[in-house]
């Protein structure tokens, strides 16, 4: 799959959005969590074509919502640090040119340890991995 610099930077901004306080080790694994969606192995993925497909189908990250206060920086609105941004670039790269391999053990959902509650689909699917404040999930009903 031919992966474009809009793929390259939605990833990025996707991390900054989903992990950035989670070191490069939760920001890899959220990252292939993601490759795991895209690579799927359907010719025409549920999930969107390519990252930035991917990254940005409506309501699977919560970060791209509008509602969300990540949103701003995420559509440019307002700037992204660089230093953070950094390290996402460096997990985006690392994860989409296989430099760094599956930690999530096929993962294809995660959520937020931080959240009120695990959402429903975690009952009936398979958990992975534990990550600081993630947790992962693959044969997602």
């Amino acid at each position: 799959m031919d992966v474009t610099e809009k793929d390259r930077d939605v990833l990025a901004r996707t991390l900054f959005g989903e992990a950035r306080g989670e070191g490069l080790a939760g920001m890899v694994a959220v990252a292939w969590a993601i490759r795991n969606r895209v690579e799927d192995g359907k010719e025409k993925s549920w999930w969107g074509e390519g990252y930035a497909g991917a990254c940005q189908k409506p309501w699977q990250f919560s970060c791209w919502n509008k509602n969300d206060p990540n949103y701003p920086m995420l559509s440019g609105a307002k700037p992204i640090p660089a230093a953070e941004f950094t390290m996402c670039r460096l997990a985006a790269e690392q994860v989409i040119v296989g430099l760094k391999p599956d930690p999530t053990g096929g993962a294809t959902h995660y959520y937020a340890t931080t959240m009120p509650k695990p959402p429903a689909w975690a009952a009936k699917a398979t958990q992975t991995l534990k990550l600081g404040h993630h947790i992962f999930f693959r044969d997602v009903p």
